[in-house]
């Protein structure tokens, strides 16, 4: 750990964060969120706000998303 108490602020950890596939996950997760926020917003012609969207995100299509990303990414290594 540095000054600050965060072992997550030099450099090398941001970098080893950047590139670990749990961090890409999550990116890739909030860009379904966000395009899910964007759909139903266009939908429903107002805007349902991040935290609708997540929740609905959550309970409606993660778990189809999730075996769809891990099933490209396990062909992807093969």
């Amino acid at each position: 750990m540095n000054k600050t108490g965060n072992s997550l602020s030099t450099p090398n950890s941001q970098e080893f964060v950047k590139k670990s596939s749990l961090y890409q996950e999550f990116l890739a997760e909030r860009e379904e969120i966000l395009r899910h926020k964007w759909l139903e917003s266009e939908r429903l012609g107002k805007d349902i706000g991040f935290e609708q969207a997540l929740l609905d995100w959550i309970r409606n299509h993660r778990e189809e998303w999730r075996k769809g990303t891990r099933s490209s990414r396990a062909q992807a290594q093969s």
